[in-house]
């Protein structure tokens, strides 16, 4: 439990990382666009929290299947927690799509901020679709306790982070930002699900 803890520490430390970055790297851009940026991040932490609920579920059916050495039964309690993921991922952009512009009315009433949100918007009803996978592994791999796996697979995906970030952010500004942002969720799930095999391994030890 102990080194369960630490990985889990660590990967949540890199992750804070990643989003104070995040921030900081914003305010280059002028205090309208980091001020569009933070209404911004409330829809990506309303869309984790949401979503967070399907990896709880895949934490508990993925730790009972490891516990009963029902590999058949992890396979599915992986299949079901990411199907339902998408599904609820789709649903929260198929909203952000519709009603994203009033939700940002809501959360400020300046009006270049508004308008400044509304430029950066589409990024957020991609956002979903993108970090679903990640959050949904997250809870399979620490069901599984392969938490080693899941810090290294964190650490990978900063890195190509802070790569995209170098690259993106001079040619593209803050849509550069955004879109190194969602490489990092992307990244994280892709990274992730090349380390799968190591949770199915896990229920026939």
């Amino acid at each position: 439990m102990f080194t369960a803890s630490r990985d889990i520490m660590g990967r949540t430390i890199l992750l804070q990382l990643s989003f104070t970055s995040f921030v900081f790297l914003g305010a280059r851009f002028g205090d309208v666009t980091l001020a569009a940026n933070q209404v911004l991040m409330q829809f990506l932490e309303l869309t984790a929290y949401a979503l967070d609920g399907f990896a709880i579920s895949a934490e508990t059916l993925v730790g009972q299947a490891i516990g009963a050495r029902a590999q058949t039964e992890l396979r599915r309690a992986g299949r079901i927690c990411l199907q339902w993921g998408f599904g609820g991922a789709g649903l929260m952009a198929l909203v952000f799509a519709l009603t994203g512009g009033a939700i940002i009315d809501l959360m400020t009433t300046a009006p270049e901020v508004r308008a400044e949100a509304r430029h950066f918007l589409p990024w957020l009803v991609a956002a979903p679709l993108i970090g679903v996978a990640s959050w949904i592994y997250d809870g399979i791999f620490i069901g599984a306790l392969q938490t080693r796996a899941m810090l290294r697979a964190m650490a990978l995906s900063v890195g190509v982070y802070a790569l995209a970030l170098a690259v993106l952010i001079p040619v593209l500004g803050n849509h550069g930002l955004w879109a190194g942002l969602m490489v990092l969720n992307a990244t994280r799930g892709l990274t992730m699900r090349a380390a799968y095999p190591k949770v199915l391994a896990a229920a026939q030890s």
